[in-house]
């Protein structure tokens, strides 16, 4: 049901649901929707809509949610001190709610060509590291250039390379002590070449130490990447030192400048979109407004021959069987259902649940059990068919929507997009986030009004608007759609005028450290 149809305190989201949203914060005494609300209730938080006896499964969206603890009646604050999980047949029907294509329509962004048909965003040269141990030294390389204080100085290192969006080192915690036959070297590898690949990158160049478990050259043959200009590398232990080293990797990067810079954007097909989907900071509104929107953004692109990458695997735990009906064959279905498997167990050999989620954040805005929050988050994968399943860091090989394995963790899971091609994230909020992650721009999405207004700085789109009766879902999703294009034509947005994306490279630490 549209919210912005509904001008009361309390909204309903499906007829069959036993629980309202509260619009704003409720007090006791307090009459909507043929109700006298009892005690406080949080703005975002759910009221219970009839009562409901102990033991029985609540709905919201029409789905189930979680169970009872004791009895509520109605007018009643439902979360944690009355609501749990609990086992529940989840019927995946694969393909069940496959629809036809689209009819397909065209629209353009003004990208950036690359020799091999790949299309850019952005325009960075990156630094990576095969290990931990060498990411001082490529620190120090990026820093020499990208400074804050100087990079864009007319005397600065970057004043005459004007199509140069940066140059960023990416390092990581990992790249010794492991298996070097194992899955953790394996991911590590896998990220690091889809990184190197990426079209936002004009040329890489990657520092290691010179002992490390994952050596440089059986790196590239692992990954069937090849050294040459715009891949250059070396070892710190080569060239004698951490000086040596340094100045080494800046004059190779002066020397790349002049290349990278020459570059000019020109109209692209939105085909060559690639947009990871992340949810962060998740709160009840998440599932309502923005998450939603940013759901019919990605209809469109889809419609337009683009991509968007559904992840977070433990966030879409308890919706999967809905994204299963999508699938577009039983092999697709089953590679999500073996995902979700893999998971079960991977959290039981470590004495997990998969519940352990949400996080306090999540739950002080009003989300309750990992189901709750898995229907709101499956939201942003919009209604198109789901044409494939991929592993962390695979590289996407196929136009749609697409879901990789990833952790819900929002740093390893982008970081795995962006391996497997992603040239933007789209991020939404309800909590606040501060993120970015380069060399993809990030745009964030608030799911309320209260984030827009007081962190702002952060934020690039206010999907509170759904909430307040100002908009509706569809117009807030071609609003985000146009914000894509906007962005992917060059715009900057919040995170990139503040310098996030070195930090937040997080490849997934998978594996044993010895």
């Amino acid at each position: 049901m549209n919210p912005s149809a509904l001008p009361s305190p309390l909204l309903l989201l499906h007829p069959a649901d036993d629980v309202f949203i509260a619009r704003s914060q409720l007090v006791g005494g307090q009459t909507a929707e043929g109700l006298t609300v009892r005690g406080l209730v949080p703005a975002g938080h759910k009221v219970a809509r009839r009562d409901l006896a102990a033991g029985r499964a609540v709905r919201r969206y029409s789905q189930v949610i979680g169970f009872t603890l004791r009895d509520i009646a109605a007018g009643e604050h439902v979360h944690v001190h009355n609501l749990g999980m609990g086992d529940f047949e989840r019927h995946a029907v694969i393909g069940a709610d496959v629809t036809p294509d689209r009819p397909p329509l065209q629209t353009a962004f003004m990208g950036i060509r690359r020799p091999n048909g790949q299309v850019a965003t952005r325009n960075y040269i990156g630094v990576l590291t095969s290990v931990n141990c060498s990411a001082t030294v490529a620190r120090a390389i990026a820093d020499h250039f990208s400074h804050p204080f100087h990079a864009r100085r007319a005397d600065g290192p970057l004043a005459a390379f004007a199509q140069v969006d940066g140059v960023v080192a990416l390092t990581h915690g990992s790249g010794c002590a492991m298996d070097d036959q194992g899955l953790g070297l394996q991911v590590l590898r896998r990220t690091l070449a889809g990184y190197a690949r990426h079209p936002n990158f004009a040329a890489i160049l990657v520092v290691g130490l010179g002992c490390e478990s994952n050596q440089i050259d059986a790196l590239l043959a692992a990954e069937g990447l090849e050294p040459g200009p715009l891949l250059q590398t070396f070892n710190i232990q080569s060239l004698g030192g951490t000086s040596a080293a340094v100045a080494r990797g800046v004059e190779l990067i002066r020397a790349l400048l002049p290349v990278a810079n020459a570059v000019h954007r020109e109209p692209c097909s939105a085909e060559h979109l690639i947009v990871g989907l992340q949810c962060g900071g998740s709160d009840g509104y998440s599932g309502i407004s923005a998450n939603p929107a940013l759901g019919q953004a990605v209809d469109r692109l889809v419609q337009h021959g683009g991509t968007a990458l559904l992840s977070e695997t433990p966030e879409i735990y308890g919706a999967e069987h809905l994204l299963a009906r999508r699938a577009i064959s039983p092999a697709v279905g089953e590679k999500l259902a073996e995902r979700i498997r893999w998971w079960e167990a991977h959290v039981a050999q470590h004495g997990g649940s998969m519940d352990n989620n949400p996080s306090p954040g999540n739950k002080a805005g009003g989300l309750t059990t990992i189901l709750e929050k898995s229907l709101g988050a499956v939201a942003k994968g919009g209604t198109s068919n789901l044409v494939d399943v991929i592993e962390y860091a695979q590289p996407v090989r196929r136009s749609g929507l697409v879901f990789m394995d990833t952790p819900g963790y929002d740093p390893v899971s982008a970081t795995g997009q962006v391996a497997g091609g992603a040239n933007l994230i789209c991020f939404t909020t309800g909590r606040g986030s501060a993120y970015g992650c380069a060399p993809a721009p990030s745009l964030k999405l608030a799911t309320n009004t209260a984030l827009w207004q007081r962190q702002a700085d952060d934020i690039d789109l206010n999907c509170g608007d759904i909430i307040d009766g100002r908009c509706d879902i569809d117009t807030m999703g071609a609003r985000i759609f146009q914000a894509l294009l906007d962005t992917a034509s060059g715009h900057k947005t919040r995170s990139e005028t503040h310098g996030y994306g070195q930090s937040e490279f997080t490849p997934w630490p998978l594996g044993a450290v010895m």
